[in-house]
C-alpha cells in the first residue's frame, strides 16, 4: 500500500478489494488450500460489500474487520478445513525442495503442514484454531484478532496459550516451527 489511510468500504468498496483480496485469499488457501480458497475470499468479500455500511473503523481497521468476516466464512468451512488437516496428517511432511520462503510459509500452511501438527491443529477448538491461524497465517496482532472475531484481547490471549500448550503436548514437547537440526543442535 502506498501509506495513506485504508478506504472506508462504505466509500469506495473496489479500492477496499483491490488493497486486501489477495491478503485475503492467501490467507484462505493457508487454511483450506487453494482450491476453496478462491470461493472462501469472494464470499467473504461479497458479505463484507453487503455490510460495508455497518463497518465501525472506531472499532476496527479495514483489514482486520476483513479477516474477522472470512473467519467466519472460514467456520462455515470448517468440515473442509479439518478434512484438509486430517488428510494432511495421513500424509505426513510436505516435498523438501522448496525455496526459502515458500518453506516458511508452507510450515504453517494447510499445504505444508507436517502430519503430526495437521492433526493436532484440526484437534483444536474452533475458537482456539481461529486465534492461532489469524496469529500465524494473518501475522494479525492480539488486537487485531480481538476486533476480528469480537472477542476479548484477554480471551485472545488464552485461547492462544491454550492452543499452543495443546501442540506442544500432541507432537510430545516439540516446536512445529523449529526445524529437526534446529531442535537437536
Amino acid at each position: 500500500m502506498t501509506g495513506d489511510p485504508p478506504p472506508h468500504p462504505a466509500e469506495s468498496f473496489d479500492e477496499v478489494f483491490d488493497a486486501y483480496f489477495a491478503e485475503i485469499h492467501r490467507y484462505a488457501a493457508k487454511r483450506l488450500g487453494p482450491d476453496a480458497a478462491a470461493d472462501v475470499a469472494a464470499q467473504a468479500f461479497l458479505e463484507a460489500f453487503r455490510q460495508r455500511h455497518r463497518y465501525d473503523p472506531e472499532r476496527a481497521g479495514v483489514r482486520t474487520w476483513l479477516y474477522g468476516i472470512a473467519t467466519k466464512v472460514l467456520g462455515r468451512h470448517q468440515r473442509t478445513e479439518t478434512r484438509a488437516l486430517r488428510a494432511r496428517a495421513r500424509l505426513g511432511p510436505g516435498r523438501g525442495a522448496e525455496e526459502h520462503t515458500e518453506r516458511v510459509d508452507a510450515r504453517v500452511s494447510a499445504e505444508g503442514l507436517r502430519g503430526e501438527l495437521a492433526g493436532a491443529i484440526a484437534a483444536l477448538p474452533r475458537g482456539q484454531r481461529d486465534v492461532l491461524l489469524l496469529v500465524a497465517l494473518a501475522d494479525l496482532s492480539h488486537n487485531e484478532v480481538a476486533a476480528a472475531l469480537g472477542i476479548s484481547y484477554g480471551t485472545v490471549g488464552s485461547r492462544l496459550n491454550r492452543a499452543r500448550t495443546t501442540l506442544r503436548k500432541a507432537l510430545g514437547g516439540t516446536n512445529p516451527m523449529l526445524t529437526l537440526e534446529e531442535q537437536h543442535g
